[in-house]
């Protein structure tokens, strides 16, 4: 089974990230870190642990718990300013530090519109790395109608990045 560390941070967009939680595929087992600000995550969701973002030694903080990637979705512009700068104050930052060092892969999703200059620095800087930047933007070219063809284009977008095989969208091309 393939583990993959979800961080969600901010409160804008959580929905997102439990809708990304909920679409992966059974061959994964997720662990999740939400911030103070995304707390509504609850621990009686099926096939994911919810962690303790205040406990620096959770399995997620060490190299040797062996994650084969990580997403942020979404990515609060403070979450994303911290990883820029390589702060570790954390689980979930600290995690973060963790799949940078192993280079795993790694997904950020900022979410705050419009990005100030220290926002698109930061990006620069992180996407540097081979960290992928990928923001919320519907693909309109995916016959988007309704907001869940719109959250399902995203979230097979950011599967397709991390290598999730899924049909959760209209692809370039395809009748």
């Amino acid at each position: 089974m393939k583990k993959i560390v979800v961080g969600i941070s901010g409160a804008s967009g959580v929905r997102l990230g439990l809708k990304f939680l909920r679409a992966l595929p059974e061959e994964y087992k997720a662990f999740v870190i939400a911030t103070d600000n995304a707390q509504i995550v609850s621990q009686k969701e099926e096939r994911f642990n919810l962690l303790d973002n205040a406990d620096i030694a959770e399995c997620t903080a060490s190299g040797s718990f062996g994650a084969d990637m990580m997403a942020i979705i979404p990515c609060s512009m403070n979450t994303l300013a911290k990883i820029s700068c390589g702060i570790a104050d954390n689980l979930l930052t600290r995690s973060v530090a963790v799949m940078i060092k192993e280079r795993k892969t790694l997904l950020l999703a900022p979410r705050e519109m419009p990005y100030s200059a220290i926002d698109l620095e930061n990006m620069h800087k992180l996407s540097l790395l081979n960290i992928i930047i990928a923001p919320p933007i519907a693909g309109f070219y995916a016959n988007i109608n309704t907001l869940e063809d719109m959250e399902k284009f995203l979230i097979g977008k950011w599967f397709d990045l991390l290598g999730i095989s899924n049909s959760l969208y209209k692809r370039w091309g395809e009748k």
